[in-house]
């Protein structure tokens, strides 16, 4: 049962969950995010939200009129802020002044919640096969299955249960969830794989013949770049008989469907319950919001912002937004919008002047 204090805490980096370092000089946390700060002899223990920090923690604010209140109220000895709010920050706070504060702040949170270092060594329970090659910095947790001819690099971490395919490699500083599963995949450096994730499986690939269903073999792979998240069961389905593509730097949010032959670019962002059908290539920094379903065989250009729960049906040109079902230039859509507001407003199809016939109704 929650005490009364786990209750009313709100605790940044509970350390039953998250490892802590600290405390750190406001010098090396000023050095950590790549911002200024005037130099005072000052130690910062942890990182909090704005309206639980102590004298002793280091928090952030963005640059928004709406955390005005918060800001000036905050008990922090220190605060992470943009130019613009500098002159907001009480005068018992330190102001920590970055161009970016969201991507100060991260960095500064990693400094106080490094991720736990990977123990290297293979798991009693593991099962390994004997043509495997895993780098001796590597960690094998318990009862995972590796398969033969797979390749590990340096430092990568399997989680428990989770299931490497025959001939799969994956790069340096991998992380590889619990009970997800990886075949059929050529993965790059510093990939996460979170738990559940499945990759590299069969291809929703069948003929329709007299007789029922005929399954077309996936003959392809799946390839991922550098530096990509996959989030908590997530599907990617390898290739029918061109690659899956994910590029460098990609995030998938959890419960994405990308189907066989997708190829997305560099640096995408796909939110949750997302689906892409087959063949459906993406360009670079594309944008997809929760929910989104694209048909197979689209071009989505580069820079493409496609909204929550939006159908896309057809080739969406570079730097557009679409929203709707179907999908459509976000400012056409909300002149429809507009107009039906309007119908309704007005009273919608009015009937026929009284004494007089309706002639659709002959």
């Amino acid at each position: 049962m929650l005490s009364g204090a786990d209750r009313a805490a709100s605790l940044a980096g509970d350390p039953r969950f998250f490892l802590r370092a600290g405390p750190h000089t406001l010098a090396a946390v000023v050095d950590a995010a790549g911002a200024q700060a005037p130099p005072r002899r000052l130690m910062l223990h942890r990182i909090a939200p704005l309206a639980t920090a102590t004298e002793e923690d280091v928090t952030f604010c963005l640059n928004s009129r709406k955390n005005l209140a918060a800001l000036q109220a905050t008990k922090a000895a220190a605060v992470i802020v943009h130019p613009d709010m500098q002159d907001k920050v009480p005068g018992t706070a330190v102001a920590i002044v970055a161009a970016d504060p969201l991507v100060a702040w991260a960095k500064v949170a990693a400094l106080f919640h490094p991720l736990p270092p990977v123990k290297a060594g293979i798991h009693p329970s593991a099962v390994v096969a004997a043509s495997a090659r895993i780098d001796p910095t590597a960690e094998v947790g318990p009862l995972a299955v590796i398969g033969e001819n797979v390749v590990i690099g340096a430092r990568v971490r399997i989680g428990p249960l989770a299931v490497i395919g025959d001939g799969v490699v994956l790069g340096r500083d991998v992380r590889v969830g619990p009970h997800a599963s990886v075949t059929h995949a050529l993965v790059g450096d510093r990939v996460y794989v979170y738990p559940g994730a499945r990759i590299g499986q069969d291809g929703f690939g069948f003929a329709i013949t007299p007789e029922g269903f005929h399954t077309v073999p996936q003959l392809g792979r799946v390839i991922i770049g550098n530096d990509v998240e996959i989030g908590a069961n997530v599907t990617i389905d390898r290739g029918a008989i061109e690659d899956t593509v994910i590029g460098d730097g990609t995030r998938i949010d959890n419960l994405v469907q990308i189907a066989h032959n997708v190829r997305i670019g560099r640096a995408c962002v796909i939110v949750a319950q997302v689906g892409i059908s087959g063949s459906t290539v993406l360009e670079d920094q594309v944008i997809v919001a929760g929910q989104a379903g694209l048909i197979g065989h689209l071009h989505i250009g580069t820079g493409v912002r496609i909204g929550a729960q939006a159908g896309v049906m057809a080739d969406v040109p570079a730097r557009t937004e679409v929203i709707g079902s179907p999908a459509q230039p976000v400012k056409a859509f909300f002149k429809e919008i507009a107009a039906i507001r309007r119908w309704v407003r007005d009273g919608g199809v009015r009937s026929a002047p009284s004494g007089k016939s309706n002639p659709d109704s002959d």
